[in-house]
């Protein structure tokens, strides 16, 4: 039976309704049914399911909100791995099109951080044991840690706040908290709960917040906040490093092994992630987002089988996935096959991108000698290589067999005959020719317009853990082959992508490098080709679970992400116009448009946003605070670059 996160809550009376008179959102204070009502180990656990809801919540990118453009995937198309597909999907960093806000935007005391606050006030008032207390201070301090953990990264400084505030307390006109000591109490909170955190699973369920899942949030916060501090210059981020080292390495202990799926594909471990309809017990799970058949079902699947999927991976994103023997395709001994038709480009590559952007293929309808229920090969042998590689789709029904299966089909098993597959309006289609379908399954029901998908969806799992200690190992200057054979080898081998050596790694490994941009500092220093190794590797194995944005501006590489011309798969000028779509010209560095004189190229997407005058500013690294806050607390200061 699978265990899911029911978010319930006490009786109306404990509920605070809202209202936005003042920068933290006030809420009227409770009445006596507060008091009365948190008394028992059920009462805490019943007030505390709702924060649950933090791994669902829009706002945090990593989040399992909704679906597509709008849901984990968000973050990384921000960060420009990926990107709409339709002609204004565009990047809005890139091209500066971020409106300012007057609400919103992420600052939030209320709604989680009230609740908590709520519930850490009356641990005194219960007859529960210490050990019952102490457990439920420690999921308070995790859940308040994991929401000031997005704050701190969207605002930098931000008012700390612990208690139930009420109009004429002093905090409510207080200024911005300096962010290092917003971030030492985090930690402080979380190591708390790490040593509190009680063993009652027999009572919250299997699948709630214990000692792990705070140690994969400190795994997670103090790489970040570590590495923001080294790369915008603030100082003292060591500690934060070394926290990060300390409880991935006891996680790791824990986890000692990777889940290698149930499917045979190349790294199915990898693809089954996210696409296995029940993740308990799965190795390297540490807490999962569970779904149910007419409980709390999804569309995640559905969508990425519609016209409504939105979602495309760009050249510039594909061309970081290594090649099998672990070289990237600019090396000189790489063997890369060259991009001039997708085939080629995907051949011997990490496969990891099979499960990310659908591999190509082209079959014709109907049914052959083959006895495939509704097409057939079309003879030529090239067009099968890469569904003789993920598996044949032999049935094109729903739900299928297996996991991801080529052919692919649409929600209702209509046959999609070839990708890549340019254009805009049909199902299955991009502008790109890189089609995502990072939770596309043949195994899961699917509905038009409706909510049947059941596989469950990791929130912390020990792959995320491996490369956190790698790259935390690297900064603190103590990555070593022994770390990578730890670390990034055993993803690598899951994937059948050949083992990093670090002796092999120099200046020449990658010629494409990426850079990272010191403020005051606009051509950028080229990253160490170690570190970028262990930066590559972490785009692809997290691709598409929303942790882009939050490392692009952390490592201040931003500009090198975003601030380049978006491309996507080769194609001829017939194929290009098929489509609607037009070439880019790599002499003059522009689309070549419907009248050029190529005959093939790059599809072109996006123009240079640099050359239209446009680009990455500054300030985005943080984010722009409501200008209602500003106006209804004059003691709030706004982050550089906003305006007042």
């Amino acid at each position: 039976m699978k265990n899911i996160l029911l978010y319930t809550s006490l009786c109306a009376a404990l509920l605070c309704t809202s209202c936005n008179d003042d920068f933290l959102e006030k809420t009227p204070k409770t009445d006596l049914t507060e008091e009365n009502a948190l008394q028992s180990y059920d009462n805490f656990k019943a007030f505390m399911w709702p924060c649950y809801n933090m791994f669902t919540d829009n706002t945090i990118g990593t989040s399992l909100a909704v679906w597509g453009e709008n849901g984990q995937y968000r973050s990384d198309m921000n960060a420009g791995y990926m990107e709409r597909k339709y002609e204004s999907g565009f990047n809005s960093y890139a091209f500066q099109n971020i409106a300012s806000v007057a609400s919103g935007n992420g600052w939030d005391f209320s709604s989680y951080i009230r609740r908590i606050n709520i519930m850490l006030s009356h641990l005194g008032d219960t007859k529960m044991t210490q050990a019952e207390k102490d457990h439920w201070r420690a999921v308070g301090y995790f859940f308040h840690s994991f929401w000031y953990m997005e704050l701190i990264d969207r605002f930098g400084d931000v008012p700390w706040v612990t208690k139930v505030l009420s109009s004429g307390d002093s905090e409510v006109m207080g200024e911005r908290m300096n962010r290092k000591a917003v971030a030492d109490s985090v930690m402080n909170r979380l190591k708390w709960a790490e040593q509190h955190i009680g063993s009652f699973k027999g009572r919250d369920g299997d699948n709630t917040i214990d000692q792990n899942c705070v140690r994969a949030a400190i795994s997670r916060f103090g790489l970040r906040e570590g590495t923001w501090r080294k790369y915008h210059e603030l100082g003292e981020y060591e500690s934060y490093l070394k926290e990060s080292v300390r409880a991935s390495e006891l996680l790791m202990k824990d986890y000692p092994t990777l889940y290698t799926g149930v499917d045979g594909q190349p790294a199915a471990g990898y693809g089954e992630m996210w696409t296995t309809d029940d993740l308990k017990g799965v190795p390297g799970i540490i807490f999962y987002k569970s779904y149910m058949p007419d409980m709390n079902p999804h569309n995640m699947c559905y969508i990425e089988r519609t016209s409504s999927h939105y979602v495309e991976m760009n050249a510039n994103t594909v061309g970081l996935y290594l090649m099998k023997n672990g070289k990237p395709i600019a090396n000189a001994t790489s063997g890369f096959h060259g991009n001039k038709t997708m085939y080629a480009e995907f051949r011997d590559r990490d496969p990891r991108l099979y499960h990310t952007v659908i591999p190509p293929y082209k079959v014709a309808a109907g049914k052959g000698t083959e006895g495939y229920r509704t097409w057939h090969f079309t003879g030529n042998a090239a067009d099968r290589e890469y569904i003789d590689i993920m598996g044949i789709n032999a049935t094109c029904s729903n739900p299928g067999t297996g996991m991801k299966r080529l052919p692919d089909q649409n929600w209702s098993a209509s046959l999609v005959p070839q990708i890549p597959r340019l254009g805009t309006g049909s199902f299955v289609t991009c502008r790109s020719g890189y089609y995502v379908w990072k939770n596309t399954d043949n195994w899961e029901q699917n509905f038009n317009q409706g909510s049947l998908n059941v596989a469950d969806k990791p929130i912390f799992k020990i792959e995320e853990v491996l490369l956190n200690e790698a790259e935390a190992k690297f900064e603190l200057g103590t990555f070593t082959q022994e770390v990578a054979d730890k670390t990034v080898n055993l993803l690598r081998k899951r994937a059948g992508v050949a083992a990093m050596t670090v002796a092999d790694i120099n200046d020449s490994f990658d010629p494409n490098r990426g850079r990272y941009y010191p403020k005051g500092n606009a051509t950028g220093v080229l990253v160490d080709p170690v570190l970028w190794e262990i930066r590559r590797e972490r785009i692809v194995e997290l691709m598409g679970e929303g942790f882009g944005f939050y490392d692009v501006r952390r490592w201040r590489m931003a500009p090198w992400f975003l601030n380049r011309p978006t491309l996507g798969v080769w194609a001829t000028k017939k194929e290009a116009a098929a489509a609607h779509l037009t070439l880019y010209n790599p002499t003059t560095g522009l689309s070549d448009g419907t009248n050029g004189s190529m005959t093939e190229g790059n599809v072109f997407l996006f123009n240079d946003p640099v050359k239209e005058g446009k680009g990455w500013l500054e300030k985005y690294y943080l984010y722009q605070i409501p200008t209602t806050e500003i106006v209804l607390n004059p003691n709030l200061k706004q982050n550089e670059g906003w305006g007042n």
